[in-house]
């Protein structure tokens, strides 16, 4: 799984000019899923973003999390996010999940944030979507979930091992 993560003051979603998913200061996610992802690494991301120290304290220095500062998270299915552009001019998305396998991952992300009491809302999966923001900062991350050997457990995002 891949995010990237755009710090916002602000940030909202329209699919055919309803407003769907809105949000005020926090993180716009753009969530792509890869062939091969799991739940467990919708639930490693969403507690690692969760957690991530990336917005100013008092000093100006980044060490406040989402959840210390209250703030929500806007979520974009983008697939686009596993395309291949190394050959000819067309980018491949080979990597990228089908439709019938990401949707219930992106679900998966979404719910696990909320779980760890952080408000979100959602763009329409698979929908032609805009997306508004004031980028805050600019403050832009790029996460991928870690490798795995098959069958291993995923680490938790700053912790032990899940059993």
């Amino acid at each position: 799984m891949r995010v990237v993560l755009q710090r916002a003051g602000r940030a909202r979603v329209t699919v055919s000019g309803e407003t769907v998913g809105e949000i005020a200061r926090g993180w716009v996610a753009l969530l792509g899923v890869a062939r091969g992802d799991t739940a467990d690494d919708a639930r490693w991301l969403a507690d690692k973003i969760s957690n991530l120290r990336a917005f100013a304290d008092a000093d100006g220095k980044m060490n406040l999390s989402i959840q210390d500062i209250a703030g929500g998270v806007l979520v974009i299915s983008n697939f686009t996010l596993y395309a291949d552009c190394q050959k000819g001019r067309r980018p491949s998305f080979i990597a990228a999940a089908s439709p019938a396998d990401a949707e219930p991952l992106y679900k998966t992300f979404a719910d696990a944030v909320r779980a760890l009491g952080v408000p979100v809302a959602e763009g329409r999966f698979g929908a032609d979507m805009q997306v508004e923001l004031t980028n805050d900062g600019p403050v832009t991350l790029v996460i991928d979930t870690p490798p795995r050997a098959a069958g291993a457990a995923r680490p938790l995002a700053d912790g032990p091992t899940e059993s």
